[in-house]
């Protein structure tokens, strides 16, 4: 590989995931999904992979507005999770 290759994302091994803990959120401020999706302007649809560990990236603007609507800190709603060796 040279130094200036570009290696496609899927070719990486991670050592871990980071998990969106929006249900724990959701519960805490006693707020439905669709609400949420309504506050932060995006599909419920996309709220769904977030849930769900299938998102590969978020934009900042994104997070901002989940804490905002959710009234926390990103670390409320992100966890690192290594993979079992």
């Amino acid at each position: 590989m040279k130094n200036n290759e570009i290696i496609p994302e899927e070719e990486i091994a991670l050592p871990g995931e980071m998990v969106f803990n929006i249900d724990v959120m959701l519960a805490k401020r006693k707020m439905k999904v669709g609400v949420l999706a309504d506050k932060v302007g995006i599909t419920i649809s996309n709220i769904s992979i977030l849930k769900n560990g299938k998102a590969k990236a978020i934009k900042v603007a994104t997070l901002i507005k989940l804490c905002d609507a959710l009234e926390c800190q990103p670390g409320d709603l992100l966890e690192y999770r290594p993979f079992e060796e």
